[in-house]
């Protein structure tokens, strides 16, 4: 006898759980830029990154963090971030003489390649993607999915 609600695996919640993981810091990090735009706007333009730059990384970490949460667009949002995150470590984390920035730059490169299998192996069976590419049509899966919520 499983837990686990019928036709859901342990490896799709292991894929959920990864998912909420590698979304955290995203979100994380996304909201902590955004409620502190007053200390982040000098910090960030002392290493050249004009305001409307750090407002479209505030916007990416947490629309696309959302995103992989939800598993709604992952593969879209994986490939976006993994993007940022090799993007950061090139031009923020190459001082290699300085253990904490050789850190930075291998922690980057190792979410970059986390999203990378993301994008590529899609968001797995407890998503919205999956719900959406069985429904017929997005408001017949939306009908369902009050239906459900309802009941």
């Amino acid at each position: 006898m499983s837990i686990l609600p019928k036709g859901i695996r342990g490896v799709d919640v292991a894929m959920m759980i990864s998912r909420l993981l590698l979304a955290w810091i995203f979100l994380h990090e996304g909201y902590t830029l955004a409620t502190n735009l007053t200390g982040a706007l000098p910090a960030m333009a002392r290493f050249g990154v004009n305001a409307p730059l750090v407002l479209a990384t505030v916007a990416l970490q947490i629309c696309a963090g959302l995103s992989i949460a939800f598993g709604l667009g992952t593969r879209l949002g994986a490939l976006a971030l993994s993007l940022f995150c090799v993007l950061t470590a090139v031009l923020f984390h190459t001082h290699f003489g300085q253990q904490n920035e050789l850190l930075h730059f291998e922690k980057d490169l190792a979410i970059a390649g986390g999203m990378l299998a993301l994008a590529v192996g899609g968001a797995g069976r407890v998503s919205v993607d999956n719900k959406l590419s069985r429904s017929n049509t997005p408001s017949e899966w939306l009908s369902q999915f009050v239906t459900r919520w309802i009941h």
